[in-house]
């Protein structure tokens, strides 16, 4: 049941036709009254990813498009970056005058190259020379396949059972060799990626050094009779525990150095298994990986603020939530909610980030103020 990042965005707006609309969230004491929300850009293509830049800009990504572009403080933009063939630019992060990002291009299968990119910028956020490649992430993957040991699937079902199941969806299979950078950070000098191809968190050092620092854990989860029945799965399949693909979809710094990683679960989003995304904290240093979090519908980006709240984008929940000891706060409500990044006046956020084909780019970048009302 794998599932790349960009089928799971092709297939987003039949999802959220099924999935109910910002889960259970909640708990404790009551909410604070919503934020202010508001629009600094608008009629953005696919903006997946966002990143604060200096002097009030942001940078976003145009995923499909393959635009990187630069949002001013008062709402100019100006592409920064385009890349050739169309290849897709995302993962976009900002640190000491330099922006880093991710290019995939596509074959007829998929993704067939990927790469981590810099691009640096002067003190007001503009170009300051060309875009160079830092690290080939398709060649580390071919080469090393960090999930190429760990069996997704049914790990205990006889070989009767997994010859039943349809060839596009096998009953069990090692990790395959492919690389979809989703999503960068960088401190002190090392950038981490989220690759959701490799199922793993990389570092990668300025001289371009890769290097695994963990693959996340398979997400379990128990084949019920509806979901066998909307996957096309066989009978025998129900009531086992399916091993699904951890895809994580972004990787901050927060406190002390920690990794803190979304990942979406890799087979179906609707409402046949449940809301199966989850936060995890991953320790550069050993590699070691700790949940903290799960039940989120769609988590494809995430924020931590300085003191460790975290805030995730629940694309297929229509909403970006606040993490607490009691539970999920729906912090706003809206569309898609794709890119999410914290900053000084709150959190910075795509939404609208998958239209119509055959309507007007209509994605959007807001800042929501939370400190107002109670919700810092």
């Amino acid at each position: 049941m794998r599932r790349t990042l960009t089928a799971v965005a092709a297939a987003a707006t039949a999802l959220l036709l099924t999935a109910s609309p910002a889960l259970a969230h909640g708990g404790g004491k009551p909410s604070p009254r919503p934020p202010v929300v508001t629009d600094l850009a608008t009629g953005l293509v696919s903006p997946l990813s966002a990143a604060s830049g200096p002097r009030g800009s942001t940078y976003v990504t145009q995923n499909f498009a393959g635009l990187l572009t630069s949002v001013a403080r008062d709402g100019t933009t100006e592409v920064v970056y385009t890349s050739e063939g169309g290849a897709e630019v995302g993962g976009v992060s900002y640190s000491g005058r330099t922006v880093t990002f991710t290019e995939t291009e596509y074959g007829e299968t998929g993704p067939s190259a990927s790469s981590l990119r810099t691009l640096r910028v002067d003190r007001n956020g503009a170009p300051a020379g060309a875009a160079r490649t830092v690290a080939d992430l398709r060649a580390y993957e071919d080469a090393r396949n960090p999930d190429g040991r760990v069996t997704y699937g049914l790990r205990d079902a006889p070989q009767s059972c997994l010859d039943q199941f349809p060839a596009e969806m096998p009953g069990s299979y090692t990790g395959i060799q492919d690389s979809h950078p989703y999503a960068t950070t960088t401190r002190h000098g090392t950038t981490y990626v989220a690759d959701a191809g490799m199922n793993a968190i990389l570092s990668v050092s300025d001289r371009g050094r890769v290097r695994t620092v963990a693959v996340l854990p398979a997400q379990p989860a128990v084949v019920t009779a509806e979901a066998a029945e909307a996957n096309g799965l066989p009978d025998c399949a129900v009531g086992e525990t399916f091993w699904f693909e951890p895809v994580p979809t972004d990787v901050e710094v927060g406190p002390r150095g920690k990794l803190y990683v979304t990942t979406l679960p890799g087979g179906p989003e609707d409402a046949s298994l449940g809301a199966r995304g989850a936060v995890y904290t991953v320790d550069p240093w050993r590699g070691s990986v700790r949940e903290v979090a799960d039940g989120f519908l769609g988590a494809t980006n995430l924020a931590v603020s300085p003191w460790g709240t975290v805030y995730v984008a629940e694309m297929f929940g229509g909403a970006i939530t606040r993490v607490t000891w009691h539970g999920h706060r729906t912090v706003v409500e809206e569309a898609t909610p794709a890119g999410l990044e914290w900053s000084r006046h709150g959190l910075l956020a795509t939404v609208d980030a998958l239209g119509d084909e055959t309507a007007p780019p209509a994605g959007r970048l807001v800042s929501i103020d939370l400190h107002r009302h109670g919700w810092r």
